[in-house]
């Protein structure tokens, strides 16, 4: 029974990560804003596509980060505004199972499509096949970090005034290691850079239950 109410759970996160919920946008605000960012950046620093083949891998690195930040303020919020932390709580399902099934919620919601609209992005960008592939092996490594962060990130901040911005503020140096081990791997051509990324999101997939769930009951 408990199984099924976990599931449930995730399902509802996930539609509403996915579909947008009170004016959010959905997945498609990620999308479009990773694209823009791809789009821009010839036009920001030349046609030259040497050029652009170089520095292209870590561009998509940086629009992938900072799409990450546009569904922070809907991950917890929401939800704890609307009292269902207690009301689960109540049921037996702790705040670390909660902030687990939250963490995979936001990885399905944003990682894949995000690796699916890097193949138009890098083909703006002129990139190879074996850039192309570096670029979505980080990313596959990657992105689970990014999503801890970021509800690690919203947990801490949920019912703050101006939370939303303060967010923003502490996403993005705390994600600079995982930024500089994916788009090091395309500097230095090696797997050295993809492991080190995997490693730091496997230790941040595995602390953000913890420290999501003590920011919640020291916030409550």
């Amino acid at each position: 029974m408990k199984g099924a109410a976990l599931l449930a759970i995730l399902r509802r996160d996930l539609r509403l990560l996915l579909l947008g919920s009170g004016g959010g946008g959905g997945i498609m605000l990620p999308i479009l804003f990773f694209l823009a960012v791809a789009i821009i950046f010839p036009f920001a620093v030349g046609p030259d596509p040497k050029l652009l083949a170089r520095v292209g891998g870590g561009v998509i690195w940086l629009a992938a980060l900072l799409a990450a930040i546009l569904p922070l303020d809907r991950l917890i919020e929401p939800d704890r505004e609307a009292g269902l932390f207690e009301q689960w709580a109540l049921r037996g399902i702790s705040e670390e199972v909660i902030v687990a099934l939250r963490l995979l919620a936001h990885w399905l919601s944003f990682a894949p499509p995000l690796m699916l609209a890097t193949l138009p992005a890098a083909a703006l960008l002129g990139l190879d096949g074996r850039t192309i592939a570096l670029v979505e092996l980080g990313l596959l490594a990657g992105t689970p970090g990014l999503a801890a962060v970021g509800v690690a990130v919203a947990t801490i901040t949920a019912g703050l005034k101006g939370g939303a911005a303060l967010a923003g503020l502490l996403f993005i140096p705390l994600c600079v290691p995982l930024l500089i081990f994916g788009a090091g791997a395309l500097a230095i051509g090696g797997e050295s850079g993809l492991a080190l990324a995997g490693a730091a999101s496997l230790v941040l997939v595995a602390l953000t239950p913890f420290a999501g769930a003590a920011a919640l009951r020291a916030g409550r």
